[in-house]
């Protein structure tokens, strides 16, 4: 998918050879599914409000560009200095295109925390607010993210790089401060293997040949199911088939986003109220 991370899907494999059924069962025993988060980390353990929501009548609407109006409070411009400040500060190459790409990609991975630790969509989607699932949910905004960058070409490939890198340490960070400190390395192998099997199971849920209900299952074992291997019910059901909507319509909605738009992180997700509902 991108230079460095294409190289790491290769390594997918290695890993999991590489990791003792010990490392593995810790895992699945005391630690990704409910491991404790940091107070100031959006990947905490909470309970949603479970708001009523008819999730029947949601994501049916069309795909919308997700750029910022210019007058959007939530807007982060690059900053336009003048005269003796602007001279300096293209001296010292603030204005250069590595340093543009690096603060585009925070304000781009901002946006997906944001939309990753909005309440909404715990409660829309009858979630438990664990260490699993919030980190499932912010694996999938980044590969919607990424998906869209790639089709850029290779200035979309390179941000999507730094995009990548800011998660890797935002994630490292968070795992440290949920008192992993001495299986650290473990953990983070661990979340890279599944960072990318889930990311090869959407794009593959998304090619032409595959099943209607393939991206429905995918999202329900990566996000819903405990173990990736329960039955839903038939409320979990509904919150898999919504949810599988609203990645489509998101992912038509990020295409017909302009670029600049995109590489300033001047977008927003689709909230996740009764807006997104059809009439």
């Amino acid at each position: 998918m991108f230079p460095r991370l294409g190289r790491a899907v290769t390594q997918i494999s290695k890993l999991r050879s590489s990791s003792s059924p010990k490392n593995l069962s810790f895992f699945s025993r005391c630690g990704y599914a409910t491991v404790a988060q940091a107070d100031d980390s959006p990947l905490q353990n909470d309970f949603p409000s479970k708001s009523p929501v008819n999730l029947d009548k949601m994501f049916w609407s069309k795909p919308c560009s997700l750029a910022l109006p210019k007058d959007s409070p939530l807007r982060i411009d690059e900053p336009n200095y003048e005269g003796v400040r602007r001279f300096i500060l293209k001296m010292l190459l603030f204005y250069s295109k590595q340093s543009t790409s690096i603060r585009g990609a925070n304000v781009i991975y901002k946006r997906i925390i944001a939309q990753v630790d909005t309440p909404a969509i715990y409660d829309v989607f009858n979630l438990e607010r664990t260490f699993k699932i919030t980190y499932s949910l912010l694996v999938l905004h980044l590969w919607l993210v990424l998906r869209r960058l790639k089709e850029e070409g290779k200035e979309g490939v390179d941000l999507g790089q730094y995009v990548y890198e800011i998660y890797n340490h935002n994630v490292e960070v968070r795992v440290s401060k949920a008192g992993v400190n001495l299986l650290l390395l473990t953990w983070m192998k661990e979340l890279e293997r599944i960072f990318y099997g889930n990311v090869m199971a959407y794009d593959t849920a998304l090619l032409p040949d595959a099943k209607p209900n393939d991206l429905q299952i995918k999202l329900w074992r990566n996000i819903f199911s405990d173990d990736g291997t329960t039955t839903p019910d038939e409320t979990e059901l509904k919150a898999a088939k919504a949810m599988a909507r609203y990645v489509r319509r998101e992912v038509g909605s990020l295409s017909l986003t302009d670029k600049e738009s995109m590489f300033s992180g001047n977008f927003s997700f689709t909230p996740l109220d009764n807006k997104a509902s059809i009439p």
